[in-house]
């Protein structure tokens, strides 16, 4: 007993034989707090300026701007769930055993969502670069607010089957009070790795390669001299600019979403076991969630829309009457 109190502050001082120890300084946890708090504040604040913009003006109704709304709502959540991210990095877990599991399950439902959320926008960028003249009949708004009401409602069917025994029994794997630990065997993680990684990451990578290669191609007809005057006249074969630019703007939210999932997935493709315990895992979990506050800056540089609407609430313009017609394209 003497040694668990001189190796360091108990979570709960009243449990002296079951507590587990806060592993940080109270300086290093403040600061932790600290950061964490600033980038979950500005991901909720930027997240939700995407999300008024998209839902509010009438302009931005369409169906690829429908996809970054899902994406948003999730980066979104991602900024409400941050603050107890740092709980899991050397501080104590403090509201108990059920919102443990609650705080995964949430955690597991929004990356799961995000990642089917990447896929959905490669299909939407691969059919408007690669078949142009088909898209408006082949990506209709219907069809897309199906595709992202089954994306989240696979996305919680499926965490609550990775976290079933985490679900029935919450803190199983917690070894002391103060914890909150899930941990993933081998054969979820891998089903895991195959399902939120492999299996989407290869379906963006192919799409994205069939849009460069058909925008690099598109590019260089642009640049030929031999046009003929009654294919001007005719019916566009090749990609608006409109539809390339959103293309290389999502293909860097692509990538960037991609640097910040991959270290999450290493242990399953190392072949360990998963357990958010881990020092380095809880970081990854950090660095996975910090793709949430990136999206809407991504957003900010290149679509100018987002600006202009950014301007008009910030003015609070929004608030006029028909505000929702104005025009910020």
């Amino acid at each position: 007993m003497m040694e668990t109190l001189e190796g360091g502050e108990l979570c709960f001082p009243q449990l002296l034989n079951t507590s587990c120890k806060k592993s940080r300084p109270h300086s290093e946890a403040m600061l932790l707090y600290i950061l964490t708090s600033s980038i979950s504040l500005l991901t909720v604040a930027l997240n939700l300026l995407v999300i008024i913009s998209i839902s509010h003006y009438r302009q931005l109704h369409t169906p690829t701007n429908l996809l970054l709304l899902s994406l948003a709502v999730s980066d979104f959540i991602v900024g409400l769930l941050m603050p107890g991210q740092i709980l899991q990095i050397g501080a104590c877990w403090l509201l108990g055993d059920f919102m443990c599991a609650l705080f995964y399950y949430a955690s597991f439902i929004v990356t799961s969502s995000s990642v089917g959320n990447m896929v959905l926008i490669s299909v939407d960028r691969y059919v408007a670069i690669c078949d142009p003249l088909r898209y408006p009949t082949k990506i209709t708004q219907r069809r897309v607010q199906i595709c992202v009401c089954l994306c989240w409602v696979f996305s919680a069917f499926y965490s609550s089957l990775i976290l079933k025994d985490h679900l029935k029994q919450p803190g199983r794997y917690n070894s002391c009070a103060g914890e909150c630990v899930v941990v993933i065997n081998y054969i979820a993680g891998a089903v895991d790795l195959f399902v939120n990684f492999i299996g989407p990451i290869t379906v963006i990578i192919v799409l994205y390669m069939r849009v460069f290669v058909v925008a690099v191609s598109q590019a260089r007809a642009m640049r030929s001299h031999i046009v003929a005057v009654t294919r001007q006249r005719s019916v566009p074969v090749t990609a608006k600019k409109s539809e390339m630019k959103a293309a290389r703007s999502l293909g860097i939210v692509v990538v960037v979403f991609l640097m910040c999932f991959c270290p999450y997935y290493y242990p399953s493709l190392a072949g360990q076991d998963t357990s958010s315990g881990a020092s380095y895992l809880a970081f990854m979990i950090w660095l996975l969630y910090c793709n949430s506050c990136l999206n809407p800056v991504i957003y900010a540089f290149f679509y100018p829309w987002f600006r202009n609407t950014v301007k008009l609430i910030v003015t609070l313009q929004i608030l006029q009457p028909d505000s929702c017609e104005a025009n910020i394209l």
